[in-house]
């Protein structure tokens, strides 16, 4: 019998009907499965208020481990055939919760030489947030044969308004009547079984040199051009904001917030004024760079890690 754990952090539930409805036609005699939902000593708030959504940014993206709930001796005494591991982004990274768990000792022994699918369920970036993971894999010694990304298909400044939202109520629902329903359309939700069988050959035959082109083939990575150059510049952006905070405002809770603050305008700015001037200009630069967009999004439709 092939064992497959199932592991993920969800606030909404969202990303736990994801990865459920992935892992459903897995569910037979052959295959058993076991379901570890990452929690945290303090739990972060859902609905956030603007306060904590806006702090947790610097540990998020430094990737500032806190401490998570011991996995059950049950699951960690046990070899799995396969991980299934299910996660959100936040502030271009895999979610705090995600890399704290990553972190812990109990992730180290449970990954170690295993196979691992990972599973996104986002607004629209995560590029940079998968190449973070794929290196935290590569330090855990684990071996990432397969991606699926479901993502809010809505145009960008439409998700911002409408996951903002469902952040600060926690209703996933249309917001004045006018806007959709914010996150993964419950349409790509529901067909996230299609890549349940693929899966399922895979490991039965225990093989998975195919795999990912297998899933491609399903649409179970679209790979946006413009949004790969807006994660990139982000992340630089970001990386610096994070730091100026840490240092700056660390031991110093009134100084802290005040730049926390100053991140929360800086965003708003960038995401209304800059992101809308940065699409032009990638439009106007696509012809003479298509062959090298070509590559990136074939390499970032892929497991590998450069």
């Amino acid at each position: 019998m092939k064992e497959i754990l199932v592991i993920h952090y969800s606030q909404s539930g969202q990303l736990s009907e994801i990865v459920n409805n992935i892992v459903s036609p897995l569910k037979t005699e052959e295959i058993n499965l076991t379901f570890l939902k990452i929690e945290m000593e303090t739990p972060f708030p859902f609905p956030w208020n603007k306060k904590e959504f806006y702090g947790v940014f610097p540990e998020t993206f430094l990737q500032i481990p806190q401490k998570t709930k011991p996995v059950p001796e049950a699951i960690l005494n046990k070899k799995y055939d396969l991980i299934v591991f299910g996660f959100s982004i936040w502030y271009l990274t895999p979610s705090l919760p995600t890399t704290s768990f990553l972190n812990s000792p109990d992730a180290k022994k449970l990954f170690a030489n295993t196979t691992v699918i990972t599973v996104i369920g986002c607004r629209n970036m995560w590029i940079m947030a998968q190449e973070k993971m794929k290196k935290k894999l590569q330090e855990l010694q684990a071996n990432l044969v397969g991606n699926i990304v479901l993502v809010d298909r809505h145009i960008n400044h439409i998700s911002v308004i409408t996951i903002a939202q469902w952040m600060f109520s926690g209703k996933k629902e249309r917001f004045l009547g006018i806007f959709p329903k914010p996150g993964v359309s419950q349409e790509d939700i529901d067909n996230a079984v299609k890549f349940g069988p693929i899966i399922k050959r895979h490991i039965l035959n225990n093989n998975y040199l195919t795999l990912q082109s297998e899933l491609l083939k399903e649409d179970a990575v679209k790979v946006k051009p413009f949004l790969i150059t807006v994660d990139k510049r982000a992340n630089i952006l970001f990386s610096k904001w994070a730091q100026l905070i840490k240092s700056r405002g660390d031991k110093n809770p009134e100084k802290r917030q005040l730049y926390v603050n100053l991140f929360n305008f800086y965003l708003l700015f960038v995401i209304w004024t800059i992101a809308p001037i940065v699409f032009i200009l990638f439009l106007l630069t696509y012809l003479p760079f298509y062959g090298k967009i070509k590559k990136m999004k074939a390499y970032y439709s892929s497991v590998a890690l450069k």
